[in-house]
């Protein structure tokens, strides 16, 4: 079994019936790993697919292999992938990364501006989202919107997110800034054109010592002669 065995697409109207067993497989693999996640219902998790703000991944027999679907806070200034899940016989095939990597251009595309952030208590996440260029970051980095807080009520550790007051929690933060991002790229830009300019100048003055070289050469052979 291979990534190219599976379906990845922004899902639609046509998914929703996929809705319940996705949230069960979400129940079920959060119970399995000892952590919590905020819990989502059928209703909630296919109107996400109505708003196409969701990824849905199917195998090639038609049959349902993974989800994620992106979240909005602070109007739109924070933007989270949330409800990653993939089926237990489809594990192992490299389709978490994929659909990671779908559901970040998705969001890209609708929210550009947009501060992505995520909370994973998941290795493997928190490697696949270093790959997009997510950076750890503190809770106080983050969205404040209450409205996103309240979704962790129904996680088992959210007992420890209210005692340490929102600071930290037994999930890791991580966050990419487009803006930030930006900046990065033009600093990097602007060190190569730097490097580039050192490299023509060097050249430039080899040139100039060959050539001086060449002409002291020529007169000191024109001495002789």
């Amino acid at each position: 079994m291979t990534i190219q065995d599976f379906d990845i697409q922004v899902a639609t109207a046509q998914h929703v019936d996929f809705a319940p067993v996705i949230c069960d497989e979400m129940a079920e693999s959060a119970k399995a790993r000892g952590t919590g996640i905020a819990q989502r219902t059928p209703e909630y998790v296919a109107n996400k697919m109505l708003e196409g703000k969701a990824v849905i991944a199917l195998h090639k027999d038609g049959t349902w292999a993974g989800f994620c679907y992106i979240e909005t806070w602070s109007h739109g200034d924070f933007v989270a992938n949330s409800g990653l899940i993939v089926a237990p016989q489809y594990r192992k095939a490299g389709l978490a990364k994929a659909i990671k990597h779908k559901i970040f251009e998705l969001s890209r595309t609708k929210y550009p501006e947009a501060k992505l952030f995520g909370l994973t208590t998941g290795l493997a996440v928190m490697k696949i989202n270093s790959e997009l260029g997510y950076e750890p970051v503190t809770y106080s980095e983050l969205t404040q919107d209450e409205e996103f807080w309240k979704g962790c009520r129904s996680c088992v550790n959210y007992d420890i997110l209210t005692m340490k007051e929102r600071k930290n929690c037994m999930c890791t933060a991580m966050l990419f800034d487009p803006v930030e991002k930006a900046k990065d790229a033009e600093k990097k830009k602007e060190h190569e054109d730097d490097d580039k300019l050192k490299k023509i100048t060097h050249k430039a003055t080899l040139f100039e010592r060959i050539e001086s070289a060449i002409k002291n050469f020529g007169q000191d052979t024109a001495k002789i002669f």
